[in-house]
């Protein structure tokens, strides 16, 4: 059975977009084709969006802090005003339908704050840590350890704790009430979260795309949104 996943397009200039094609590449093996969805329109791209299985919310810059009622301090990176528009539409549109989600990077923050929780906007000044949450490349290496709780990723992965790779400075601060946790990190920060009341909804911190070859751990991942999109 062929499936499309829709993938909100992160940038109009084609170089970006290529870069980011580990998206691409991670969902092709797991039996699945991303749909580009352009932004410029938001009500265009959701009714273009919903013509495909699924939605895979992808990494990027930071969410607008006033989504969840606060004011941008200095260190929050500059608001991406097309996916801040566009996104939020998107996600409801697929919670609204049932239809299969996964969130990466930017994309659990986005599904925590849609669902009523918040953000640290600056991890080194609102949540100092020794652990590593901006890693140099290459990034298809482990950085630090989460903890599974009972869910959807220790079904999937069959281990209690494992090595991630890391690339962020946001992270959940107060977790959306509808939302599961799924993975701790070292220092507490929440890195997996899911949804009992959805059919699939998941959304992990780190970047299972850039080491899905190296750690299958990580494609099982992919491989479960694709197969929750085939209704397997």
């Amino acid at each position: 059975m062929s499936i499309t996943i829709a993938m909100p397009r992160m940038s109009a200039d084609p170089e970006l977009t290529t870069a980011q094609s580990k998206y691409v590449e991670s969902l092709a093996r797991a039996g699945a084709e991303v749909h580009w969805v352009a932004l410029s329109d938001p009500d265009a791209a959701v009714a273009e969006a919903l013509t495909c299985d699924g939605l895979l919310l992808p990494g990027g810059g930071d969410m607008d802090p006033a989504f969840y009622g606060q004011e941008r301090i200095p260190a929050c990176g500059e608001p991406n005003l097309l996916r801040d528009a566009a996104e939020p539409k998107l996600l409801r549109a697929f919670l609204a339908a049932d239809k299969p989600v996964l969130g990466i990077c930017r994309g659990i923050q986005l599904i925590n704050v849609l669902l009523g929780g918040t953000l640290y906007q600056d991890l080194d000044s609102e949540h100092p840590s020794s652990v590593e949450h901006h890693m140099l490349p290459p990034y298809n290496r482990t950085v630090h350890r989460v903890t599974l709780e009972p869910g959807i990723l220790s079904s999937l992965i069959r281990e209690w704790e494992f090595g991630v790779n890391s690339y962020h400075h946001q992270a959940i601060c107060r977790l959306a009430p509808v939302l599961h946790t799924e993975a701790v990190s070292q220092d507490g920060l929440i890195e997996g979260v899911s949804c009992p009341d959805m059919r699939f909804l998941l959304a992990v911190q780190w970047h299972p795309e850039l080491i899905y070859r190296e750690d299958p751990r990580n494609f099982a991942i992919v491989k479960a949104f694709a197969d929750a999109v085939r209704g397997i």
